[in-house]
């Protein structure tokens, strides 16, 4: 009965290859200011920095948290690690060694400055999903150049990918106001989200 009605609510449908190409977005990249500011109201703090300021600004997110032990992507650059900073490849950690550490850094894929959010596909520097998830707090590393305009944009450069692996997307720290409308932190992720942009 359902399909009757939606084959002939499509009956007057051009074929398929008929149907007008959809707009292509802007190619240009995404405005790292909107994408900060939507980033901010979603409740997360970003930390401007130099490519030679990502492990003094991590530090500085790990010391407003009282964080001493971070989880790391395996391959992340050692560039971003400060000193004081100790730093266990997440892979040699279980669920339970996940959730005891004090946070979690990793770099990640792109980051769209509409919607004001991070996308991460386990690709160089971002470990796999369960950094981004489980630790409470969470320290990213994004540069200016990974911000893209909008959704289609970001959906268009994940397509490029060789490589098909899950896609993360967070924009902010892990909230829901499902019950009652009343905001509660914590609940899928991480409470806390620290990203450094570097321009």
């Amino acid at each position: 009965m359902v399909l009757g009605r939606v084959r002939a609510a499509l009956a007057g449908a051009p074929p398929e290859s008929e149907l007008p190409e959809p707009e292509r977005p802007d190619e240009g990249r995404g405005d790292p200011s909107l994408w900060r500011r939507r980033l901010e109201d979603y409740g997360a703090v970003v930390t401007p920095a130099d490519p030679d300021g990502i492990a003094a600004a991590v530090a500085a997110a790990a010391a407003r948290h009282g964080a001493g032990c971070f989880a790391v992507a395996a391959d992340l650059p050692g560039a971003w690690l400060p000193p004081e900073l100790d730093a266990v490849p997440e892979r040699d950690l279980d669920l339970a060694g996940l959730d005891a550490v004090d946070g979690a850094l990793y770099g990640c894929a792109w980051a769209v400055a509409e919607t004001g959010t991070i996308a991460l596909d386990g690709g160089p520097g971002q470990g796999r999903r369960r950094l981004s998830l489980i630790p409470d707090l969470s320290v990213c590393v994004v540069f200016t150049a990974q911000v893209l305009a909008d959704l289609p944009q970001l959906f268009a450069a994940l397509a490029t990918s060789p490589d098909r692996r899950p896609v993360t997307l967070i924009s902010g720290p892990s909230a829901t106001s499902d019950i009652e409308l009343s905001r509660v932190e914590g609940v899928h992720g991480p409470r806390r989200l620290e990203v450094v942009l570097v321009s």
